[in-house]
């Protein structure tokens, strides 16, 4: 059994919002069983986790945050929940188009927000299987999750009655991560900004680019340029002083891949990539790294693995491998060192 998907902070993040959507839909009405429908309904696209209890690894990378985060599954379970809403909280009046634009905002907010990271969502699947993203958060960011958190326990606390301080929290836990988004973007392109003019000067030619935060913060961000021969990999921060780049070179070594082309899993890899990898050799296993999950601390070792490191040689040894080197390493030096780079 192979489970790609972890119960996180991203998870938590979607059940806080939910809850603070659901009070503020009709938790006058309602009481707290508003925000039990927001919280469910904010994880509905989630569910996609099931298939990792009977899928291979490459084949649920590709499938997670595909057809259940599309706008056709959000369509479709919005009229759904609308109609069992309706039907459980008789007699009431709510009409269902007022459940169903509750039930299709929450669920859109949640795909909405997913497609800020690095990982992608499948909006048009099953008509198209392109990837949006914005990379602009990273995927567990507490700058943006700590407020619907605070928000969902004080809702919890106070009194239903009490609708002036509820509608408070509720507007924390909705609108300073929506402000944090903004910031975010402006960081984004900021960072867009400096560096292509960086790479431009450095004559640095590339096919394919990105750029996505490092872990945890949206100060500090990773930097991939490169084409089918390799990429040129770095950190650049939004307080840097100085109009320059350090970057790292990796070759693709696409030759490693050459007699497996036909290998189902090195298919699935690929496609999940968007050709954003490199093949190399640990001893005597052969390695995919997938360079849109970032190092692992690149920041404090320029030469890290990259945190996605699928083994192909064994590839029974990939459990969590979205997971598994997105903090190895970490200490309390690693700290020092990435927040020191963070105000150069």
């Amino acid at each position: 059994m192979e489970v790609v998907y972890l119960f996180s902070m991203d998870s938590i993040t979607h059940i806080a919002l939910g809850a603070c959507m659901g009070d503020a839909f009709c938790g006058r009405k309602l009481g707290k069983k508003a925000m039990l429908w927001g919280a469910m309904a904010q994880s509905i696209p989630d569910i996609d986790f099931v298939a990792g209890f009977w899928m291979d690894t490459a084949d649920n990378l590709v499938a997670h945050r595909g057809i259940t985060h599309s706008f056709l599954f959000c369509i479709l379970v919005a009229l759904l929940c609308a109609y069992l809403a309706e039907r459980w909280h008789r007699p009431h009046n709510i009409s269902f188009s007022r459940w169903l634009l509750f039930f299709g905002g929450v669920i859109f907010i949640h795909i909405f927000i997913d497609a800020f990271n690095n990982y992608g969502v499948g909006w048009f699947e099953p008509f198209s299987h392109t990837r949006i993203t914005f990379n602009t958060i990273y995927v567990a960011d507490p700058f943006f999750s700590i407020w619907p958190g605070i928000a969902i326990i004080f809702l919890l606390l106070i009194n239903r009655n009490n609708r002036d301080s509820r509608k408070k929290w509720w507007l924390i836990g909705m609108v300073v991560p929506a402000l944090y988004l903004c910031y975010a973007l402006w960081n984004k392109y900021q960072i867009d900004k400096d560096v292509r003019a960086i790479l431009k000067e450095e004559k640095i030619e590339y096919k394919r680019y990105f750029t996505t935060p490092a872990p945890l913060q949206n100060w500090l961000w990773f930097v991939v340029a490169g084409n089918d021969s390799g990429y040129h990999v770095g950190y650049h921060s939004v307080f840097d002083r100085k109009h320059e780049l350090q970057l790292s070179y990796f070759p693709r070594n696409d030759q490693f891949l050459e007699p497996l082309m036909n290998n189902h899993d090195v298919k699935q890899l690929i496609r999940f990539s968007e050709q954003f990898y490199t093949v190399e050799r640990w001893s005597d296993t052969l390695i995919f790294n997938d360079l849109r999950f970032g190092q692992e601390i690149g920041w404090y070792d320029p030469k890290r693995p990259f945190a996605f490191h699928y083994f192909l040689t064994f590839p029974y040894e990939n459990r969590l491998v979205v997971q598994r080197g997105r903090f190895a390493g970490w200490n309390r030096d690693v700290f020092k060192v990435m927040w020191r780079r963070i105000r150069s």
